[in-house]
């Protein structure tokens, strides 16, 4: 949405001449005299009040007209996480077992209340509830390896076998002595040049790649869930590990296939639209009716687009490569804009023949 009120606008102004950190990923600022759209730390010069506009997303940004700045990086630096949040997550990955209280956090010279607002609105769960889901997790790992209950529960920071014990049924909805068939999803966050994104896996491979902001998230886990028999926590796996690399080198115009492991659930359709997908060349579109003809049933038009819609996972299975008809971009669950930037992307740096 873009800021009107002149006394918001002379306040967003007023960080921008102090770069302040603050107002990082809090408003996007627009430049006309450039076309580009820059955060609130940007080194670059600053502009005069008149030839701006603010934005309170990124997206509207884009949609105005604007491209990234190339100096502050905003898609990407605008939900970079700060330092002391990336403090207290090292702090985590060192002591998984450990309860981060609040004086812990004090004692290392971190904010506990800027530390559950970061939480709250980039994970949508607090703090502690990622602590808990990061100590299960590692329990949970432990029990399939046939480690004794007790000891799971002791090494993962819990002082009571009954405190471990419900705290893991109320996560996994089973008890710790009673996991043979019980899966688990690990989700984990990955910044991108277009905006953060989930990265969720299971023991088999990627089962969803998604913008955090993509509408109807919470269904789509929810669905997935369901599908999977399994509950979804915090952690990584080497799947994981894997696709961030990956994804790393896609958008720097390196990689142009993924070679990571999928699990996909879903339809003998949903496969094979789904397979086909995968077969659009890097740099290439193709429309629904071309993917129907494909599958070799032309009149499949919108069960193919419906399928498409149906992917969880983004540009590893690239559903942006598929346009209407007579060119035009159809509908994608990041958002057009965004849709546009990978295409564009990926003519970019297409192999010349």
């Amino acid at each position: 949405m873009r800021v009107n009120n002149p006394k918001e606008i002379n306040r967003l102004y007023q960080a921008l001449l102090r770069k302040d950190e603050q107002f990082i990923g809090t408003f996007f600022v627009g430049v006309k005299t450039t076309g580009v759209f820059c955060i609130s730390t940007c080194r670059a010069r600053k502009p005069k009040k008149e030839n701006v506009e603010f934005f309170t997303e990124m997206k509207d940004a884009l949609r105005n007209g604007f491209r990234p700045c190339k100096i502050c990086k905003p898609t990407e630096q605008a939900n970079q996480p700060p330092e002391d949040i990336l403090r207290a997550l090292q702090l985590i990955k060192e002591n998984p077992e450990i309860k981060l209280a609040d004086w812990q956090l004090k004692k290392e010279g971190l904010q506990p209340e800027k530390i559950r607002r970061w939480f709250n609105k980039n994970y949508g769960i607090t703090f502690q509830t990622y602590q808990r889901m990061i100590r299960i997790n590692s329990a949970f790992q432990e029990l399939k390896k046939n480690k004794k209950v007790t000891d799971s529960a002791f090494e993962s920071g819990y002082e009571s076998l009954s405190g471990f014990g419900y705290t893991f049924k109320k996560l996994l909805g089973a008890s710790p002595n009673d996991i043979e068939n019980k899966n688990i999803i690990l989700i984990s966050r990955i910044n991108t040049p277009l905006g953060p994104m989930f990265i969720c896996a299971t023991e088999k491979g990627i089962c969803l790649l998604e913008f955090t902001d993509r509408r109807m998230l919470e269904s789509e886990f929810a669905d997935l869930q369901k599908r999977l028999q399994a509950t979804i926590l915090a952690g990584e796996n080497k799947h994981i590990i894997q696709l961030k690399t990956e994804l790393e080198e896609y958008f720097k115009g390196e990689r142009k296939n993924f070679s990571v492991t999928l699990d996909t659930p879903g339809t003998k359709f949903q496969q094979s639209v789904w397979k086909i997908l995968r077969e659009i060349p890097y740099g290439k579109t193709r429309s629904y009716q071309e993917q129907a003809e494909q599958l070799q049933n032309p009149k499949a038009i919108r069960a193919v687009a419906t399928a498409n819609g149906m992917n969880r996972i983004s540009i590893v299975i690239p559903c942006h490569r598929v346009i209407g008809k007579d060119g035009s971009l159809t509908g994608y669950g990041g958002g057009l804009d965004r849709k546009r930037w990978l295409l564009e992307h990926e003519r970019k740096h297409r192999p010349v023949l």
